[in-house]
């Protein structure tokens, strides 16, 4: 391609809008443009890039026997209510793009196609004999993002590849999902990309099995909690480890003290002369669910560790029944505003104990009169502990469970590992933490949305069963930025060779120098029928532009027909190392042959 016949703007500045470095050079590069909030348009130089990313996701997975499809984006609401689904995605989360058509039937844009998938095995797949089955797509899915942030990393619009499979039993699901793993690797690695896979929790797509796959970048949204020996590592939502040691209680009676300013754990702390790991706090928080029952639920913890939400949340779920409810809608730590709705009375927040009274609750048809109350394991057996005494400005000292506090029935483990914690599986291993952006996901679903939809098969001893299921993301456009933000310097992007718009870029120095103008088409000829894919940058512009914009838009390779040609050659300089090496005319094509080759393997 002719630069100067290419729909081809670069910036000079960064754009306003963007805040990590990717974002501002895909803008500032001519990749993308912002078309609305969370909407981009994929310019020519990002769709060759796409493409490319594309084309390796195919190879990978059609070398497994999955086979592709194309499923539509438009999604009756009858499908995500079967599943029961409508409401989390519409609703709690809200994620889902929800409209009416002109006979009143409800739609939804597709950001996932679970229930999609799981009708048309319904309707097709009648006996065991066709199983197991994987189908996949790449597709544009759609999120209504509370807050686009970061170009093609949370937009509203976005190219992601899932697929779905099928399976009789528990083990050919497993084979499979080893085998997406072995894939997703595969396809990353093939990018040119730094990833880890990490343990992760399922989310609103449900399952068991979960595994993410986490470009490394500063950054990126999630955290990522592992151990230098390769043995574990987990998204820290989902993450788990052993807590430091309780140190001894300094306390060893127990009473009730004044504990002026101390709402926070480190002013009670350094009040009392004692440590966290001796200390109960009480956290409140407000579940509402699916049925439209709030519950409000104190969890006790030890005072060092932080409730994780996901952990909670997954807890809470498993409870739904007891609510008639089957899910949860929302999960917040209740304001003043939340308070006022339920709240009988003014509540001691800061210094609350765990029995705090359920007469706090003006119980409703809405909201459940007793609060639901949940210990962590971290705080079940500590002894002489300090915890809140349900007055404001006091504390109790010397505190323990079934005496002067009853143990709450439920135990759960949803603390929040984190950095510097020892490892469950060696505790001699210390978790460490990076930066991550996810861009793959793959669950073991098992039989979830099958049984909720009645999608069953006739087993060979002639029993109707419902299929055993798996599913597997990869953020197509998603996968594309994470690049940039991984590789990238002062000048502009640097892309891996696999994935880059272009292998190289000619730059003419001067386009009324006949020479240079003849010598950049005969190579921008013979790279390119050698399938060499070659950028020829023909504009009428200085030779310093042309130089810049070959940095910013991060073509691998270089090549410069300027002063070395009296000696029979050109200059080719390597995009990621800017070392600049002046090969003979004749050379540069098996030269750039050998590069890429090597770059690809």
């Amino acid at each position: 391609m002719r630069l100067s016949q290419m729909l081809f703007v670069t910036l000079r500045e960064d754009p306003a809008e963007a805040e990590i470095p990717s974002h501002k050079l895909l803008l500032r590069a001519g990749y993308i443009r912002r078309i609305g909030s969370g909407i981009y348009a994929y310019l020519p130089l990002m769709w060759r890039v796409l493409k490319k990313v594309s084309q390796i996701v195919r190879e990978e997975m059609d070398a497994t026997g999955a086979q592709e499809c194309l499923l539509p984006q438009l999604q009756p609401a009858d499908l995500w209510r079967e599943s029961g689904r409508w409401d989390t995605y519409t609703q709690a989360e809200g994620i889902m793009f929800a409209m009416t058509d002109r006979q009143q039937r409800e739609l939804g844009l597709g950001p996932t196609h679970e229930e999609v998938i799981t009708t048309i095995a319904k309707d097709m797949i009648r006996s065991y004999r066709q199983l197991p089955l994987h189908l996949y797509q790449i597709q544009t899915k759609f999120r209504d993002e509370i807050r686009p942030r970061f170009g093609l990393m949370r937009g509203r619009e976005f190219i992601m590849k899932d697929g779905y499979s099928f399976h009789t039993n528990e083990e050919s699901l497993k084979k499979t999902y080893q085998d997406m793993a072995q894939a997703y690797s595969n396809m990353l690695r093939r990018s040119g990309l730094q990833f880890r896979a990490v343990d992760a929790d399922s989310g609103a797509i449900g399952g068991s099995g979960s595994q993410e796959f986490m470009v490394l970048a500063e950054a990126g949204e999630d955290e990522v909690l592992y151990t230098e020996d390769g043995q574990y590592a987990a998204n820290v939502e989902k993450a788990v480890s052993m807590p430091a040691d309780v140190e001894p209680s300094p306390f060893a009676t127990f009473e009730k003290r004044e504990t002026p300013g101390t709402e926070t754990i480190d002013k009670l702390c350094k009040f009392l002369k004692c440590s966290p790991t001796q200390v109960v706090k009480n956290v409140l928080y407000q579940a509402v669910y699916d049925n439209g029952i709030t519950v409000l639920v104190l969890v006790s913890i030890r005072g060092d560790q932080d409730v994780n939400q996901v952990k909670l949340l997954n807890e809470l779920t498993k409870l739904a029944a007891n609510y008639q409810a089957k899910t949860v809608l929302f999960l917040t730590v209740p304001d003043a505003e939340a308070q006022r709705k339920w709240a009988a009375k003014s509540l001691p927040l800061g210094y609350m104990a765990p029995d705090v009274g359920d007469d706090y609750i003006a119980g409703s048809k809405e909201v459940n009169s007793k609060f639901l109350r949940l210990v962590d394991r971290t705080a079940v057996d500590l002894t002489n502990f300090v915890t809140g005494s349900n007055e404001s400005g006091y504390h109790v000292v010397g505190a323990n469970w079934n005496k002067e506090f009853p143990l709450p029935a439920t135990v759960v483990g949803v603390r929040t590992a984190k950095k510097g914690d020892r490892a469950v599986h060696n505790p001699e291993q210390t978790l460490q933490s990076a930066r991550g952006i996810e861009v793959g996901h793959i669950f073991q679903l098992g039989t979830k949305y099958s049984q909720a939809m009645g999608a069953t098969y006739t087993s060979e001893q002639g029993e109707e069963m419902p299929f055993m299921m798996g599913c597997y993301g990869v953020g197509v456009s998603r996968l594309a930025q994470s690049a940039v933000e991984q590789s990238y310097d002062k000048d502009g992007i640097i892309w891996p060779v696999a994935i880059a718009p272009y292998h190289a870029v000619i730059s003419i120095p001067n386009i009324s120098d006949a020479q240079q103008v003849e010598v950049a088409e005969k190579l921008y000829a013979e790279l390119n029928q050698s399938g060499i894919e070659t950028l020829l940058d023909d504009r009428d512009e200085r030779a310093g532009v042309k130089f810049k914009d070959a940095d910013l838009i991060g073509i691998p390779y270089r090549i410069v027909p300027g002063r070395s040609l009296k000696a029979g050659k050109v200059e080719v300089v390597e995009r990621a190392s800017h070392k600049s090496h002046e090969i003979l005319i004749d050379e540069v094509n098996s030269t750039l042959k050998q590069w890429i080759e090597a770059a690809l393997n």
